[in-house]
This record gives C-alpha cells, sequence and structure tokens, in this order.
C-alpha cells in the first residue's frame, strides 16, 4: 500500500466532508499540520468540528480555518493569543468545548487505543464536570471523560518512513501522536521521508500503523513569542 502523496490536496482527497470531526496536532505554533490545514481552507470544507490544544494565531494554523468560518465548534485548552478565536468564542459564533490539557491528550490517546473512557479527578468540583457521571475510587471523587474518535487525524512530524513510521522532533511531539492515534484515518506531513529500514525502531515515535497517507514539504518555523533585550 503506497502512504506517500504528492501534495497535501491529493492526500486529502476523499477524507474530507461538511460537517467532520478533524483531530489535529500541534501546541502554540509548534508541531502544527499547516499544509493539512491550507488544503482544507482551499477545499472549502465547513461547519468542522476540531479537537485541538489550540487554534494557532490568527492567520496560522486552525486560526485560518476560523477567519474563512470553517470551524464551527473547537474542543480545545487554550483560547488565548488568538483574537479571532477569542472574539468569535465570545460573540456565540463558535462553540466551545474547554478540556484540560492532560484531559484532552487522554481522551484522543483512550480513543486511539480502543477505551471509551476514563475517569479522572481532574475538573471536579468546576465547569468541567457538570452534565459528567461522578464516582467515588477510595473515598475521592471522580469525573468520567470519554474517548475521542475522530473521523480524520492531522498531524505533523519530522521524519518518516514509506510505512508510516513517525519521528517527531523536540516540543513538536506535543499533541501529534495522540492526535494521529485518534483518527479513523490519519493523515501526516513531515520535513523528510526515508525508506523502511532506515529510521532507528528505538527512536520511533508512533507506529505506522496509525498513519494511513503521508505528504512532505517545506515548513515555516515560527517564534511564538520573541523576548529580546538591548544590547
Amino acid at each position: 500500500m503506497n502512504k506517500v502523496y504528492g501534495s497535501a490536496a491529493e492526500a486529502l482527497d476523499g477524507l474530507l466532508s461538511d460537517g467532520m470531526f478533524i483531530a489535529a496536532g500541534g501546541f502554540g505554533l509548534c508541531g502544527i499540520p499547516e499544509m493539512l490545514i491550507e488544503a482544507i481552507k482551499q477545499a472549502g470544507t465547513k461547519d468542522l468540528t476540531f479537537a485541538s490544544n489550540n487554534a494557532g494565531v490568527d492567520d496560522f494554523g486552525i486560526g485560518i480555518l476560523l477567519q474563512t468560518r470553517q470551524v464551527k465548534k473547537m474542543i480545545s485548552s487554550y483560547v488565548g493569543e488568538n483574537a479571532e478565536f477569542m472574539r468569535q468564542y465570545l460573540s456565540g459564533e463558535l462553540e466551545l468545548e474547554f478540556n484540560p490539557q492532560g484531559t484532552l491528550a487522554e481522551r484522543m490517546r483512550a480513543g486511539g487505543c480502543g477505551i471509551p473512557g476514563f475517569y479522572t479527578k481532574t475538573g471536579v468540583g468546576t465547569q468541567i464536570a457538570e452534565g459528567k457521571e461522578h464516582k467515588e475510587f477510595d473515598g475521592e471523587t471522580y469525573i468520567l471523560e470519554r474517548g475521542i474518535v475522530a473521523d480524520l487525524s492531522i498531524v505533523k512530524a519530522w521524519k518518516a518512513d514509506t510505512t508510516g513510521n513517525l519521528v517527531f522532533r523536540k516540543t513538536a511531539r506535543n499533541f501529534n501522536p495522540p492526535a494521529a492515534m485518534c483518527g479513523k484515518v490519519c493523515v501526516a506531513e513531515v520535513e523528510e521521508i526515508v525508506e523502511p529500514g532506515q529510521l532507528d525502531p528505538d527512536n520511533i515515535h508512533l507506529p505506522g500503523i496509525y498513519v494511513h497517507r503521508l505528504i512532505k514539504g517545506e515548513h515555516e518555523k515560527r517564534i511564538e513569542q520573541r523576548t529580546t533585550r538591548a544590547a
């Protein structure tokens, strides 16, 4: 099975539909599948629900899909650094389901592992717990969180082999592995693709069984906040 495609548009061909649920890797501006997000924008797919830690910034990441009103709902941990995200949420134009970061990562991982739900103490006694099942274990209260299974996962890695094994670079690993795991179909964009056997098996972060399609391309290296001092 050939997993390598010539472009983001080709890799997403036949996978996109209005109203679908997409899990996306990335944290801040690090590890964002920018080429795939741009291809979704160009495809005009709308009424999307995204599970992603945040939405990038106004002109980068999922933020570009907010600008074109292609996103209906975000399942996220962080709204800051994106003025349009905040504006749409506060004005009631965008649905938002807040998740603590660890809970969101575990919901993705659980969905990818076939675990329908899990109990956690995180969020007990807050708005996060409203409407969720509560259960006591050893005298402590926990809430039930559901695993996430998305229609599509889009992620960004550093290297891949042609069978889909992925290696992430430093903090760009972030939400990408669990996001990749929870999609019924996963498309990954990478900076380099090598032949099978060229990656050290002990250094592979995500097995190729989770990855269905690959693209290679040049990626922008952004700095989220630059702090300097006078010379």
